[in-house]
């Protein structure tokens, strides 16, 4: 396809195949189809899929509830971009030469909300101390999650009071997954030295000196805990 009016005929004809009326570029509307008393098709079209269609779409929805993107080229990420038009109720064509394939209805969409995720989510949130990693970096710095934090914090205690045992790290910094970090080594900083008894490894050394400042926060808010007394807000970001 070397132009958007490339796609018009295909569609055009896709649509009219079906008993539709179709008219081009009415009322800002690049496709409009209509059949008997039915509420209109509206179609619009682009090259590749892109934010300008998007807010297209959106926009024809207050025309329509049966609003399709056409497209002449597969988008990349297209799991996603169909989980974007189903959430806005929006349809999605692709059109290769005279061929017209409809990947999606425009059809009412009610979200289901993963509980799994969402558990995983507020449980990171609880377990994480402090705010350690700035929203939106793009850096290669690794994200500091709960999971990095507590190993740095056996990493901490193994440095200070040499070889332990997962048993005296849980009582020494209330760490309860000790035994579990100690044993699966994602990092590898800890080496076994002895009957359940664990020591620091160079590369263990290595990491305190480049994250040891992420074990210096404060206890963490307890999901759920109203900071300052106040309790009763609504959701949303403007109460």
């Amino acid at each position: 396809m070397t132009a958007e009016t490339d796609l018009y005929a295909p569609v055009k004809a896709f649509l009219e195949g079906q008993g539709y009326v179709v008219k081009g570029e009415i009322r800002q509307c690049d496709i409009v189809a209509v059949r008997g008393a039915e509420p209109p098709v509206v179609v619009e079209l682009k090259r590749a899929f892109n934010l300008s269609l998007v807010l297209q779409g959106v926009d024809r929805l207050s025309l329509s509830d049966t609003v399709y993107l056409a497209i002449g080229a597969w988008p990349k990420r297209l799991r996603d971009i169909k989980r974007l038009c189903r959430r806005l109720g929006l349809g999605l064509m692709l059109v290769s030469g005279p061929r017209v394939d409809v990947l999606l209805d425009p059809l009412p969409y009610q979200p289901r909300k993963n509980t799994r995720r969402v558990q995983r989510l507020l449980g990171e949130h609880a377990r994480r101390v402090g705010d350690p990693n700035r929203g939106g970096a793009t850096t290669r710095q690794p994200v500091m999650t709960a999971y990095r934090q507590q190993a740095l914090r056996c990493a901490a205690l193994l440095a200070t009071h040499g070889p332990m045992t997962p048993a005296q790290l849980r009582a020494a910094d209330d760490l309860p997954s000790a035994g579990r970090i100690l044993l699966q080594d994602a990092y590898g900083w800890f080496e076994h030295v002895g009957r359940a008894l664990y020591g620091l490894t160079p590369e263990g050394r290595r990491g305190l000196e480049r994250f040891g400042w992420a074990v210096s926060f404060p206890p963490p808010t307890l999901v759920g805990e109203v900071p300052d007394g106040r309790r009763g807000r609504q959701p949303g970001l403007r109460n």
